[in-house]
């Protein structure tokens, strides 16, 4: 599974997780402008076999539901924690991940 971390999230995840989720990328590192609308960061996730995490539920959420997937969208609701907390949640939920890559559902919500 390939994740795509959008902007509000750390960069440093990428790394952190590489043993988890190989081939991820963070938007920051993608040929697109940094003030990219989110339809156009869809779009790129769904050419190039991404999954989105986002803790935004305003940006990509809406648009599985009203598209589906893929891509999927994985979104860490309520975050307002420090990096080290959303790669421990990562962590612990990759199976919970894995079985949501496989399924049929576009969209994951994962609470702390």
């Amino acid at each position: 599974m390939k994740l795509l971390f959008d902007a509000n999230l750390s960069p440093k995840l990428v790394l952190r997780l590489a043993g988890l989720f190989p081939d991820s990328v963070h938007l920051f590192d993608l040929p697109l402008p940094r003030d990219e609308d989110d339809r156009v960061v869809w779009e790129y996730a769904r050419a190039n076999g991404y999954d989105i995490v986002t803790t935004d539920g305003d940006d990509f959420p809406p648009l599985v539901r009203r598209f589906g997937s893929p891509p999927r969208v994985i979104l860490l609701e309520s975050w307002q924690f420090p990096t080290r907390v959303a790669e421990e949640l990562l962590r612990a939920n990759s199976i919970l991940i894995a079985e949501f890559a496989r399924g049929d559902k576009g969209l994951l919500i994962l609470r702390r």
